[in-house]
C-alpha cells in the first residue's frame, strides 16, 4: 500500500511541476505578445491620428 500512495505523490508532484512549467511558459509568451504590440503600435504614422482633421478640395 505504501508503494502506491508513494507513487501516487510522485506523479501528483511531476504533474504540479509540469502545470507550474506551463503557466511560466504561457506568461512569458503573453509578455513577449504584449511587447511586441507596443512595437507595432509605435512604429505607426503619427498621421493616422489626425484622419479626418485635413480636407483637399479639388475644383
Amino acid at each position: 500500500m505504501d508503494m502506491s500512495v508513494a507513487s501516487a505523490s510522485m506523479t501528483m508532484a511531476q504533474a504540479d511541476v509540469l502545470q507550474q512549467t506551463s503557466v511560466s511558459l504561457l506568461k512569458k509568451t503573453m509578455e513577449t505578445q504584449e511587447a511586441q504590440s507596443q512595437q507595432l503600435l509605435e512604429m505607426l504614422p503619427r498621421q493616422a491620428a489626425s484622419f479626418g482633421h485635413k480636407l483637399d478640395v479639388y475644383i
